[in-house]
């Protein structure tokens, strides 16, 4: 068990995860995780890769329901409600908790139906056009959409693809956006919009991204975990990690000396 380091934020948590343990099969993926998600804020998550990160942003929307080898121990809350428990829908449940991929995944549809989607299935009480228009507006999108929102969504660049994937989310009007290394395949310029827009949004929704660019968590998020060999090593302040960490092993790794 390696050392641990964990502050908890002073702000009002709006998630809880509390002794998560996520196996697959017999290999513990997540090992008694324990992490608070301050609402309103950004909370980056770090580490090497195969560390846990991804598979705990996973368990936070339930993906994990569709993989049979999985099998999770502990508890999540969101807004003091365990979401693990059998008698929680997960499909209700991905409307309060959104998730936006590495790559961007629009549907083959068109700008104006990606964004419709869910809130139509879901039986959402709307104005469409204005809805659309809402969403696109909140991601930074809009103006460079707006005359062709008939166009099909996959006609977008990588970039404006992703923005669209947010907007989607966006319009199911979730408490909480999972970002899962949002700008991974994106070019720089690309990337600095996303940024943007991440500091934008957590005003209305509380976000946890997933990043490997230690200069992108530290220049977006309120508070920083970083995460080893499916461990929670230390969390706290995003400054204070990345300046004055406790522990040497997040000092290492923050200064490029493993991961």
């Amino acid at each position: 068990m390696n050392q641990q380091s964990i502050t908890k934020p002073y702000e009002k948590a709006v998630v809880e995860v509390k002794n998560l343990s996520v196996f697959f099969n017999q290999n513990e993926a997540v090992k008694k995780v324990n992490l608070s998600i301050p609402i309103n804020k950004v909370t980056a998550i770090i580490g090497p890769s195969g560390c846990g990160k991804s598979t705990l942003l996973r368990s936070i929307n339930r993906m994990h329901d569709f993989e049979p080898i999985a099998r999770l121990e502990g508890n999540i809350f969101l807004e003091g409600e365990d979401i693990l428990l059998k008698s929680v829908d997960a499909v209700s449940l991905r409307r309060k908790i959104g998730m936006v991929f590495q790559k961007p995944n629009p549907f083959p549809k068109t700008i104006y139906e990606n964004i419709l989607w869910g809130p139509k299935i879901n039986g959402f009480k709307i104005n469409e056009d204005e809805l659309v228009e809402q969403s696109l507006r909140q991601a930074a999108i809009w103006d460079e959409v707006k005359g062709r929102l008939f166009d099909s969504a996959i006609s977008l660049s990588g970039g404006q693809q992703q923005r669209l994937c947010i907007a989607r989310t966006i319009a199911m009007k979730p408490k909480v956006i999972l970002m899962d290394e949002p700008c991974s395949a994106l070019d720089p310029r690309s990337t600095g919009r996303i940024e943007d827009l991440i500091l934008e949004l957590k005003n209305e929704y509380t976000i946890v991204i997933v990043t490997h660019n230690m200069q992108q968590a530290a220049r977006i998020s309120d508070y920083t975990a970083f995460f080893y060999d499916g461990e929670l090593i230390e969390y706290g302040n995003t400054s204070k990690i990345f300046t004055t960490p406790v522990l040497k092993q997040t000092e290492d790794y923050i200064s490029g000396r493993f991961g």
